[in-house]
């Protein structure tokens, strides 16, 4: 299953290096409609925009809700480079999207099965399939370089 993922995480892993230009945490998305057709794709825009919600997975959805003309993003997919974090995990719960599909796992705010699994949580009225580890040493090494460039 992880190895039928790769190549959208790839795709995901060149969005992510488009956050290196403004000094942004390099983690991209891209959302794809049932058919596997990318409907938008997303990096991290915090610093880029001062937005503390710029997150690539909420952008992506964003931009993936008003290719489709509705919030409700059903039989959609989420890949993205990192576990989203309870934020992220939140939107893709109340947008309805089917599957997430993650590379690098976040001991320390991940919310699709690390630290917390909001995703999966059965007090909520939907709950998205997870795969996780998808080409994870890529997504780890870019986080890696990046962070260690900045400490």
């Amino acid at each position: 299953m992880i190895s039928s993922w790769a190549g959208s995480m790839r795709d995901a892993l060149a969005v992510a290096e488009g956050a290196l230009v403004t000094g942004d945490v390099p983690v991209g998305a891209v959302v794809l409609d049932a058919a596997g057709v990318e409907l938008a794709r997303a990096c991290n825009e915090r610093e880029a925009s001062g937005d503390p919600t710029a997150h690539a997975e909420v952008l992506a959805l964003r931009r993936a809700a008003a290719a489709l003309g509705t919030w409700r993003l059903t039989g959609c997919t989420l890949v993205v480079t990192l576990e989203p974090c309870t934020m992220c995990a939140g939107a893709l719960v109340l947008a309805r999207i089917d599957r997430v599909v993650f590379g690098a796992w976040d001991p320390k705010a991940g919310a699709a099965g690390s630290l917390w699994d909001v995703v999966r949580d059965r007090r909520l009225n939907h709950r998205p399939e997870v795969v996780g580890g998808v080409l994870e040493d890529e997504c780890a090494a870019l986080l890696d370089g990046f962070f260690a460039a900045h400490r």
